[in-house]
Parts: structure tokens; C-alpha cells; sequence
């Protein structure tokens, strides 16, 4: 890549992460064509040429993105609140416009989200920030660390990824309800299969928290486990966390073979640090751990 086109990129992801930081204000075209340091007369062209849509539509899906997050795991937030954020003068308008992507009303969907249509509403804004947003690492940004064992609470996905979403908003109220904020209490996932198995009754994900306090199921399938302790390699991934499969494969094809580890019998897992939508989705931030002998 050239210099001239680095410092292209640059100054777009310097537009994105803009955008994300401040969904909640005035994203005008003078305001973003700035930060790009683009005339305003070329910038909504180069945007559409970059990223395949329109600046308005991306700061368009990047709210709804936000505002459906809030729906489905956020159930404190009022449906008003989320409306204005992603702004709409009035609930009735985000609920028309919601329905219209999704085929669900607002109340609807955090009461019961059918995430395949959800997912393919944001086929364009995972396409346009995954433009600028290649997941690239290099042995220098794998440490191998001892671990101590957690304890965890698990609750198991096991089935269609498509239906995750479900198992996450269960997963949530029940260690709400439990006490078990992520500020106090570590999150992890454990994958047991591959990201997209060849049969997605196959596909199977533990939902972990870390905790030392009695585990009470309240209705739920709740098991108590162990990630155990050991050397790992540990990954470090920021931005786009929905997504971790290019640091696996990182991992496991570049990484392992030229460093002479062998793996430990437990699988791949993850512990999650920051949170989309508490921080911008850009400053998530996730650690994928390879556990080794």
C-alpha cells in the first residue's frame, strides 16, 4: 500500500471513528468533511466511493445498530430515550422506521428480537467498516501469560448462531439479577465449535461469569465450571469485538506453528473488557486467550 493511500484510509477511519464517538450529536457534512480534511463539495462522493453508501445511511445504521443494542440488553432504558439518541423527534418515527428494517416494533423486539433480519440489515455497515478495519496482527501482539483459574457461572449456547442474541439477553438478566455486574465480575466466552460448523446445530458457545459467590440457576440452566489456569498466548483485540474469528485464525495459522507451542486440552476462549454500546464500537475490547502446554 503507498503512502498517499495509508494516509487516504487514515483520514477516513478518522471519519468512522468520529461518527461512533458522537452518534448522539450533529453529524453535518461540514462537520465530517473536516475531520476528513476534505472538501465538503467532494467528501459525501469519496465516502459513497469508499464504503459502498452514503454518509447519511451509515450514520443512519450506526444509530439503529446502537439503539437496537439498547432495545435487546438495556432494559432499564426507556424506548423515548433510544428514539432521541438515535435521532428521532419522536418515538412513533423511530418505531416506523424500526419496523421498516426489522419487521418488528421496538417493543417487540426487546420483548422477543428475530435476529436473522437483523443481521442482514447491517450486512452494508459490517461491509463498510470492515473496509477500513482489517483485522491484521503480528507475533508482536501475542503474549503468553500464566493464568490463574476462574470459577465461572456458564450458560450454554447450543444450536443456530443465529439465535444467539436470545441466549445473550437471557444471560444478562439472569446475572443482573444475580448481581454479577461486568464491572465487578469478569465476562468470557468459550467456543466449543467453529464459528460457522457445517451443521449450525452443531455450533456451541458457554456464556461465562467469574465469580466466588454461591450461584443461585433462579430459573435458568446454569451450570458452575472452571476455565483453568496455565500458559496461554493472548491476543488483544480492539474495535469490532462482535467479530473475533480473524484473531483465531491468526492464532492458530500464522502464530502457532512458527512459535514451537503446542495447545493445552481446553478450547479457545475469550474474556470481553469493554462493552458496544457502553463505549464505542471502535474502542471495544476483547482478549483472546490460546490456552498451551
Amino acid at each position: 500500500m503507498t503512502a498517499a493511500l495509508q494516509n487516504y484510509h487514515a483520514r477516513m477511519q478518522r471519519v468512522l471513528e468520529h461518527i461512533d464517538r458522537h452518534l448522539d450529536e450533529d453529524l453535518d457534512l461540514d462537520a465530517l468533511s473536516s475531520v476528513a480534511a476534505y472538501s465538503k463539495y467532494h467528501f459525501y462522493r469519496q465516502f459513497m466511493a469508499t464504503f459502498g453508501l452514503s454518509v447519511h445511511r451509515y450514520i443512519q445504521l450506526a444509530r439503529m445498530k446502537r439503539a437496537s443494542y439498547r432495545l435487546a440488553y438495556r432494559d432499564t432504558e426507556s424506548v423515548t430515550d433510544i428514539a432521541m439518541d438515535a435521532g428521532y423527534d419522536a418515538p412513533d418515527a423511530f418505531a416506523r422506521a424500526f419496523r421498516q428494517r426489522f419487521g418488528q416494533s421496538p417493543s417487540s423486539f426487546r420483548k422477543s428480537p428475530d435476529w436473522e433480519p437483523w443481521q442482514a440489515a447491517f450486512g452494508p455497515l459490517d461491509n463498510a467498516r470492515s473496509m477500513l478495519m482489517p483485522k491484521s496482527f503480528t507475533a508482536a501482539d501475542v503474549m503468553i501469560r500464566d493464568v490463574p483459574s476462574t470459577r465461572v457461572a456458564i450458560m450454554e449456547h447450543r444450536g443456530d448462531p443465529a439465535t444467539l442474541g436470545a441466549t445473550i439477553q437471557r444471560f444478562i438478566a439472569w446475572r443482573k439479577a444475580s448481581g454479577l455486574p461486568p464491572k465487578i465480575s469478569p465476562t468470557f466466552n468459550v467456543w466449543r465449535s467453529e464459528r460457522h460448523p457445517a451443521s449450525s446445530a452443531d455450533y456451541s458457545n458457554d456464556l461465562c461469569v467469574g465469580t466466588d459467590q454461591p450461584i443461585e440457576a433462579r430459573g435458568e440452566a446454569i451450570k458452575v465450571g472452571e476455565i483453568p489456569g496455565g500458559r496461554c498466548a493472548v491476543l488483544r483485540v480492539v474495535g469490532n469485538t462482535d467479530n473475533l474469528e480473524p484473531a483465531a485464525l491468526y492464532l492458530y495459522r500464522d502464530w502457532l506453528p512458527a512459535s514451537g507451542e503446542e495447545t493445552r486440552d481446553f478450547p479457545l476462549y475469550c474474556q470481553r473488557l469493554s462493552f458496544f454500546p457502553e463505549v464505542p464500537e471502535h474502542e471495544a475490547v476483547a482478549e483472546v486467550f490460546l490456552p498451551l502446554k
